[in-house]
């Protein structure tokens, strides 16, 4: 079902995630605490599909505090309309407290998901994954 949240459409759904730690190309990353990985998510609910990408992240001396960037090319379908697009995820975590923006990278839309923009947010409950995605497509796509 479509859902409209201030003119704009929302999705909602489970995802599946799965984090693979990449060997860093740099001996003195690892020494900085600097780590990267992949990703690959299945999505499922109002947008189905599959997302593939790269995060790089910081831990620091302070427990539960860290940051976090991402890139991920999502390919699936959107209230039937078929497509990729990326996202961009830029997280924070303060001394436990989270902070994410994950949004649609301007004109990264293609097939019937091209001028797609957007925003999305992420919950964990019980261990299991959630996304709310608002989102706007031109009329034309």
């Amino acid at each position: 079902m479509l859902k409209q949240k201030s003119g704009m459409n929302q999705a909602r759904g489970t995802f599946e995630v799965r984090l693979t730690p990449q060997k860093p190309d740099n001996p003195e990353a690892e020494d900085a605490k600097l780590g990267r990985m992949s990703i690959a998510k299945k999505l499922s609910g109002d947008l189905e599909g599959t997302s593939n990408g790269e995060m790089l992240s910081a831990m620091t001396a302070v427990k539960g505090s860290a940051g976090y960037v991402g890139l991920e090319r999502v390919s699936g379908t959107l209230h039937g309309r078929t497509g990729s697009f990326v996202l961009q995820h830029t997280g924070t975590m303060t001394r436990g407290a989270p902070q994410l923006s994950v949004t649609v990278v301007p004109d990264s839309g293609d097939g019937q998901l091209t001028g797609l923009t957007g925003t999305m947010t992420i919950k964990i409950e019980g261990g299991k994954h959630f996304y709310e995605f608002d989102y706007a497509l031109p009329e034309s796509a």
